[in-house]
C-alpha cells in the first residue's frame, strides 16, 4: 500500500467512528409536570420550567425511558399512570 492510500484509508476510518459516535450521542429524557393537562409527561428535550407556565417542575436527565417512567412512578405531584 502506498503512504497516500494508508492516509487516505486512516482519514476514512476516522471520519466513519466519528460519524458513528454522533449517531450514537445518549438520547437522554426528563419526567415535567403539565399543567395544562394535569398530567406527567416524559420529554426527550430538556424542559424550560416556569412555575406559572405549562411546565412547572421538570426532573432527569434520565438515560432511558424506562429509567424515566420508574422516576415518575415515585413523583407524589404525578398522577398515576396504567
Amino acid at each position: 500500500m502506498t503512504r497516500k492510500m494508508m492516509t487516505s484509508l486512516l482519514i476514512a476510518g476516522a471520519i466513519l467512528v466519528a460519524a458513528t459516535g454522533a449517531s450514537r450521542a445518549a438520547v437522554q429524557f426528563w419526567v415535567v409536570g403539565n399543567l395544562v393537562t394535569n398530567s406527567c409527561d416524559i420529554v426527550s428535550q430538556n424542559p424550560v420550567v416556569n412555575p406559572l407556565g405549562p411546565v412547572w417542575f421538570g426532573t432527569g436527565p434520565f438515560k432511558s425511558h424506562d429509567d424515566a417512567k420508574a422516576a415518575r412512578s415515585g413523583i407524589s405531584a404525578c398522577p398515576r399512570v396504567d
